[in-house]
């Protein structure tokens, strides 16, 4: 009996590594997508933008697979306490790291559009800066999973309320010049919607080390971080 038991358990981890392997292919399209769509906004580049819209169905299929494996996990294995707890987790982190990959999908069809106007100086490369720090969290978010480390996913959910700030201060920038220069308007609309996306992108990440927290204690984190986007609630999902 306790050879069979030996046995299950092994297979079990087998599934989960298996599944873990396919969670580190999406994290690492995703944190490719975020980084790639900000560039094409930088640097105008069409082609790098149509290369992340194509990109983002290598993430569906990549979810999908870990939905599936998932389901044959807990049909095969019926996983119990931690372990029913683990395959829960990837199934949410996975879920979360397809709808960044759709933020940063959102993200690089903008910029055919952006490339056609005028933006105001030094916006582009702030809409970059607050992409490379929600891919920095993401990292570390990914890390925190591989390595069950509870510390540094609280990390990350603290570091959200940056990306907020930095949400805050590029939605009154774009405020400002909209009302300096009507002829900012569109651009500076498209941008907001950019800017949006990536501070979603953010939440998502933090969704991701909340889940790390609890696969490694058992319990959600309590709402102890500040919320610091006060602009625009309304935003679609």
């Amino acid at each position: 009996m306790e050879s069979n038991e030996r046995h299950i358990a092994s297979a079990f981890d087998r599934d989960l590594e298996g599944i873990q392997s396919l969670i580190m292919q999406m994290g690492g399209l995703v944190e490719a997508a975020i980084l790639d769509s900000a560039k094409s906004l930088v640097d105008s580049d069409e082609e790098l933008a149509a290369k992340v819209r194509a990109a983002d169905k290598q993430i569906d299929a990549l979810e999908e697979r870990v939905n599936e494996e998932a389901a044959r996990v807990i049909a095969l294995r019926a996983p119990i306490a931690s372990d029913l707890r683990t395959v829960l987790s990837v199934i949410k982190i996975s879920g979360n790291l397809e709808r960044c990959g759709d933020y940063a999908k959102n993200l690089a069809k903008r910029t055919s559009v952006l490339v056609q106007l005028q933006l105001p100086e030094g916006s582009s490369k702030s809409i970059r800066r607050m992409a490379r720090e929600v891919e920095a969290m993401l990292k570390d978010a990914l890390d925190a999973y591989l390595q069950r480390d509870a510390a540094l996913a609280e990390t990350v959910r603290q570091r959200d309320h940056d990306v907020d700030q930095m949400y805050n201060a590029l939605f009154r920038e774009f405020l400002t010049h909209m009302m300096e220069d009507p002829r900012n308007i569109t651009a500076c609309m498209h941008l907001h919607f950019i800017a949006k996306n990536i501070e979603r992108m953010g939440d998502h990440v933090t969704s991701i080390a909340e889940q790390v927290v609890y696969l490694v204690t058992g319990e959600i984190p309590e709402e102890g971080r500040l919320k610091g986007d006060r602009t625009s609630y309304a935003a679609p999902d």
